[in-house]
């Protein structure tokens, strides 16, 4: 099957998909925030052995239904996506691949270990984590810290590290806290050498920000 009826019969519906399910989406988790994914995982995929076709469903569906918007319930989201795919009759391998990237594909807390591992996961995995990381990342970080009416900084507060998969879930942090709990981890977590590389300054540029921020915070500049 050729890209062209790849994207005919599979991309574009699943686009359209997308961004009507997500119209009303919190802005980090929108559209623009799939589209991006979209873009930085086929970027990677070209530079790796794997299946087009599931990394590019895998990356436009692994938030049609983030459970953090869905009171924790990490089941929707994969149950969504199944439903959909088989409704433009996906072949059931790429269906069930997918379907496995949107279970396996957040970030869950420093303590959890992933359990299901492919080629086409570790690519969506690393372009849904640098979308976390640098300028955008931290945009979409304190965009969720107002949506959840969360405090910018607490210096009492102090970051968990240490938190389990149901903690990390839970979690009323100030919204700093975030950039340690998670976002400062993400830098060796990459899977991919083109993920490891645009991570690594992305990383940097986060540093930078949490210095300007911290003298800032204090009166120092």
């Amino acid at each position: 099957m050729n890209e062209t009826t790849l994207k005919t019969q599979f991309i574009g519906p699943t686009i359209t998909y997308v961004k009507k399910e997500l119209t009303h989406a919190e802005g980090g988790h929108d559209w623009w925030h799939i589209q991006r994914v979209w873009q930085l995982a086929r970027h990677i995929a070209s530079l790796e052995k794997v299946d087009m076709l599931v990394v590019e469903l895998g990356a436009l569906l692994h938030d049609i239904a983030d459970s953090k918007f869905h009171n924790g319930d990490e089941s929707i989201g994969p149950e969504k996506a199944r439903s959909f795919l088989q409704s433009i009759e996906t072949p059931a391998p790429v269906t069930q691949h997918v379907v496995n990237i949107i279970r396996h594909i957040s970030f869950k807390g420093g303590n959890h270990r992933q359990e299901f591992q492919s080629p086409e996961l570790a690519v969506v995995q690393d372009a849904d984590r640098l979308d976390a990381l640098g300028a955008i990342g931290i945009a979409r970080t304190f965009n969720y810290g107002g949506f959840k009416n969360r405090p910018i900084y607490d210096p009492a507060v102090m970051p968990n590290l240490q938190m389990t998969k149901e903690e990390y879930k839970q979690s009323l942090a100030p919204t700093i806290n975030h950039f340690y709990e998670k976002l400062l981890l993400l830098k060796d977590r990459m899977n991919t050498p083109t993920g490891k590389a645009l991570a690594l300054e992305r990383h940097r540029f986060m540093e930078q920000f949490l210095q300007q921020f911290y003298a800032e915070w204090d009166g120092r500049a």
